[in-house]
């Protein structure tokens, strides 16, 4: 009796593996048959947020099935994506986050629990912007060369505040000392929105900022704009120049969101949601949505994604010094 029921046990779960196997495309196909949760590492009302929420209308019409906003805020936005690299590869589990967090390695410190090489499956990316060279009102430079002058005339006595280590404006202060071969104060910040109030107040001379929580400034004339960090003139502030126009040729650092998933995901469900996020990025009122906090909407191949992070790192990695490299 027990010969034939283990017998028939494992004719069973043959038969059953059998039937997944052949299944395998079909479940595919149907997908999505329930909800998705969309995790966003930082904390409701910031950038991230704001382009997540934007394409979630557009995303749950075109996948038919609620997409959930999760805010998931910690660890310079590590823990919402660690929750996605730890998530069940079905695609019922996707985030958005920014260049740190996604494999751009800035002078961080603190050791990601995940790989982003093998523990994420991207998606594409959904949103750039360029970041302001701004300066306070008092310092005695009005343009990039005479703020180098200044650094060159007096180092270290100027400072350089960003939106903290391990994040794409630490490389674009990095990168801009770098070039301009000077030796300037780096001063990492919790975001940039109290960049932007001590650069203001006087207490950095310099800071790294992303457009919100500058434009305002700028137009009352409470913070110098000196330069946007593009390779092109940013919409926003079409007058200002990029960097690389003003000498430090080559210069183009933006700020940008991209959308992941769990690694072993399919391919065929990682492309049925890229073509989700690629229609939901060009849409009308989603790309209206964004360029009110600044960003412009950015829809790529997973291919171009891939290949935009490796140059992006491959950027992080010529200025990052052995005294900032993590541990």
């Amino acid at each position: 009796m027990q010969r034939q029921l283990l017998r028939l046990t494992m004719a069973a779960a043959i038969g059953l593996g059998s039937a997944l196997l052949a299944a395998g495309p079909s479940w595919a196909q149907a997908f999505p048959n329930k909800p998705i949760r969309f995790f966003v590492p930082f904390p409701a009302g910031g950038s991230t947020d704001a382009v997540a929420r934007a394409m979630q209308p557009a995303l749950e019409k075109i996948l038919g099935q609620p997409v959930v906003v999760e805010n998931r805020a910690g660890a310079g936005g590590m823990l919402g994506v660690d929750m996605v690299a730890k998530a069940a590869p079905d695609g019922y589990t996707i985030g958005i986050a920014g260049a740190g967090a996604l494999g751009v390695n800035i002078g961080e410190r603190t050791k990601r629990p995940y790989d982003p090489a093998k523990d994420l499956a991207l998606i594409s990316t959904a949103a750039a912007s360029a970041f302001l060279l701004v300066a306070t009102p008092t310092l005695k430079a009005n343009t990039l060369s005479e703020v180098i002058k200044l650094a060159k005339a007096e180092p270290n006595r100027i400072s350089i505040g960003h939106g903290g280590n391990g994040t794409a404006m630490q490389l674009a202060a990095l990168t801009l000392v770098t070039m301009a071969d000077v030796k300037i104060n780096q001063v990492p910040y919790r975001g940039t929105a109290p960049v932007v109030t001590d650069v203001i107040a006087g207490h950095v001379q310099l800071g790294i900022a992303d457009p919100p929580p500058s434009m305002g400034a700028i137009s009352e004339g409470k913070l110098k704009l000196i330069a946007v960090t593009s390779k092109k003139r940013y919409p926003v502030f079409p007058d200002a120049p990029t960097l690389d126009e003003l000498g430090l040729k080559g210069y183009d650092i933006t700020g940008w969101f991209g959308i992941a998933a769990p690694a072993a995901t399919p391919r065929e469900i990682v492309m049925k949601l890229n073509a989700a996020v690629v229609a939901a990025l060009k849409d009308p009122e989603v790309a209206r949505r964004i360029r009110t906090v600044g960003m412009e909407s950015a829809p790529t191949t997973p291919e171009e994604f891939s290949a935009f992070l490796r140059s992006e790192i491959e950027k992080a990695a010529k200025v990052v010094v052995p005294s900032e490299k993590p541990n």
